[in-house]
């Protein structure tokens, strides 16, 4: 048995090797006289990338299964090959049609729906083995959906059309939508060569000593690295403003650390999630789109940055919160008798391993250079300066598996994405998004709540598997008038949609930087989005707040109008309501929390958002009231003991 668990292991090792080295040469930049590899032509490299992922999935389930102890019947080997030998036809099938698309016009006949329902099918039943029935059965719906989509009554009912051109083109053949559309994409561009960062720097040994020396720095705080791991994955989002590099950039090191200090998978994850997708919201940087914003709204940069502040510091406050009642329910406060791990001198040597190369992508990112190639920058960077760890120095062939540890982990989460790329297409093609927010602005004329309601569903549901950019775009042409005509000012009107943009990357079900949170975390990536939507939840409270007090904005342009002891009562009322909100969604304070009185605290906590003067005042009285009695309750159990 064991015979057979590592002639697995030296071929996964081979084909995640294979797939890591063809994905950073495809995305590799030139260096002064060293020309350019890549980008290589889709039409050859996308099948090739996703047969390689397939592969690679099919051989891990052989290898997970005979790990833990389950067995791995012959029917099993041999419906797995045959499945492979589909793929590998569909992948030669994509190539040709994709040449003659470039020579001619294409017209797809019955065979070539076909291919893209069996390609359909041995990716469904993959990531079912891989992720979970979750994630299957969303792409199993979507892609019912747009296959009857002409059936179904009322809204949404769809034009009909030619159902094979649809399959074919909307499936797998386009090189926008479907299994190997944009959303994978993103995969070879941006996120392949941060995973492969991250693997390594683990096999270096930066990981583990920044474990030690986290733990041994914080070791007497609540929560412990996850704090840092806020703090870390805030700073570097702001820079990258892409919440998916950020996961898989940062995550690597501190979701484990997460892990390490008790929390669950799925915690871990989803804080990692979460920490990263409000890095686009904080300043200075904030990514593209606020530079896309300031100049659409017609204010300074500096105005945005102002602007944002407030909300940005409010929502990350809401995680730290997040995870002290977190840690207080998990009982995983601090212990002055716990102690870490002994820290040597190679420890910190070790932990320039982090910085530098961390260093170096912020640089190159403020440059101007892109996400892939400052990190594949990096990369190049370490392995020369990872000698400096004797453990690699003996045994240099730890970095090649490390290596292709991060090609099997980018394998894993493209098969996840390539189902996220049946959802995508589904709506695209159907126009669902689209004519659902057009239909319910009429709808909302009447009542600015509603029309807020109206737009964000209609951010997440658009921005689901799109980059934060395009989908505060396409939301704020639809939307943006409806909401300007019941007075809100343009720049608070354009940040609450970009607030909504950036919360749909961690909204279910398709929570693309949840899911590849979950990929690093090991936990289960719809428990892990789910999990995301509860401790970032101010990320959609908090923009209803900045509407009906533009005050918090800050700046004039805004609409509220200052002076200091509004503002000062504004924050007051905020810090209250993010400490009453954190605890009732986290269940916990000072002990559990039921389920009347953890409603209780959210809904004083929304009141105290609200823009009425009088209701707010009562509840931050009842809700000053809520946590003094809670404390009292707390301390007489222990009187009486005593």
């Amino acid at each position: 048995m064991s015979n057979r668990i590592n002639k697995l292991q030296y071929l996964i090792w081979v084909l995640g090797g294979l797939l890591a080295f063809l994905g950073l040469a495809n995305v590799m930049p030139g260096y002064a006289s060293i020309p350019r590899i890549g980008p290589f032509e889709l039409e050859w490299f996308r099948p090739l990338f996703f047969f390689l992922c397939v592969a690679i999935a099919i051989v891990f389930g052989w290898q997970r299964n005979l790990t833990t102890g389950r067995p791995l019947p012959v029917w099993r080997i041999l419906l797995d090959l045959i499945a492979l030998v589909l793929v590998a036809y569909c992948c030669v099938r994509y190539y040709q049609v994709g040449m003659q698309m470039i020579r001619s016009i294409v017209f797809f006949d019955a065979a070539d729906a076909l291919v893209a329902v069996a390609a359909v099918a041995v990716t469904t039943l993959l990531c079912w083995r891989l992720w979970g029935a979750p994630i299957a059965i969303i792409g199993l719906l979507a892609f019912a959906y747009l296959s009857t989509g002409d059936y179904w009554p009322g809204i949404l009912r769809t034009s009909g059309g030619n159902l094979v051109d649809g399959l074919a083109e909307n499936l797998w053949f386009g090189a926008d939508n479907g299994l190997m559309g944009s959303i994978f994409g993103i995969i070879l561009s941006t996120v392949l060569p941060f995973i492969i960062l991250g693997s390594v720097l683990e096999g270096c040994g930066a990981g583990d000593s920044m474990i030690r020396i986290s733990f041994a720095l914080m070791h007497r705080f609540r929560g412990g690295p996850a704090y840092s791991a806020i703090i870390a994955s805030g700073m570097f989002g702001t820079v990258s403003g892409s919440a998916v590099a950020n996961v898989v950039g940062t995550g690597v090191v501190t979701i484990p650390m997460i892990r390490k200090r008790g929390f669950s998978g799925n915690f871990a994850g989803a804080l990692e999630a979460t920490a990263s997708a409000g890095g686009q919201i904080l300043p200075p940087i904030m990514g593209a789109a606020a530079l896309v914003m300031a100049d659409y709204v017609g204010v300074s940069y500096l105005t945005i940055i102002i602007a944002v502040l407030i909300p940005a510091l409010a929502y990350y406050a809401s995680l730290f919160l997040a995870v002290y009642f977190e840690a207080r329910k998990l009982g995983v406060e601090a212990n002055d008798q716990e102690m870490p791990e002994p820290i040597t001198r190679q420890d910190w040597i070790n932990l320039s391993l982090i910085v530098a190369p961390l260093a170096i992508i912020v640089t190159l990112l403020i440059q101007g250079a892109s996400p892939a190639g400052a990190s594949i920058t990096a990369i190049f960077a370490l392995l020369p300066l990872s000698l400096i760890n004797p453990q690699i120095l003996r045994q240099p062939y730890r970095l090649l598996g490390a290596l292709a540890e991060g090609g099997i982990t980018v394998a894993r989460l493209s098969i996840a994405i390539a189902i996220v790329g049946i959802i995508v297409a589904s709506m695209s093609s159907t126009g669902i998004p689209t004519k659902f927010a057009v239909l319910l602005s009429g709808a909302s004329e009447y009542s600015l709540l509603a029309a807020l309601l109206i737009t964000a569903i209609g951010c997440i549901v658009l921005g689901m598997g799109m980059p934060t950019l395009p989908a505060y775009i396409a939301i704020i042409v639809v939307m943006g008038p409806t909401l300007q005509a019941f007075g809100l000012e343009m720049i608070t009107a354009h940040m609450f949609v970009f607030f909504f943009g950036v919360a749909s990357v961690i909204t279910p079900p398709v929570a693309i930087a949840a899911f590849a949170a979950a990929s690093i975390s090991q936990g289960s990536p719809m428990a892990t989005a789910l999990v995301s939507t509860r401790i970032a939840a101010m990320l959609f409270l908090i923009p209803f707040a900045f509407v009906y007090n533009p005050l918090m904005l800050t700046v004039p342009e805004a609409g509220g109008v200052f002076s200091l002891g509004a503002y000062l009562w504004m924050l007051a009322q905020l810090a209250l309501a993010l400490y009453l909100a954190g605890s009732a969604l986290a269940r916990f304070d000072q002990h559990s929390l039921g389920t009347l009185s953890s409603l209780l605290r959210l809904a004083l906590a929304i009141v105290l958002l609200s823009p009425f003067q009088l209701p707010s005042l009562a509840a931050a009285a009842l809700g000053l009231g809520v946590l003094i009695l809670h404390r009292i309750n707390q301390v007489k159990p222990q009187e009486a003991l005593s």
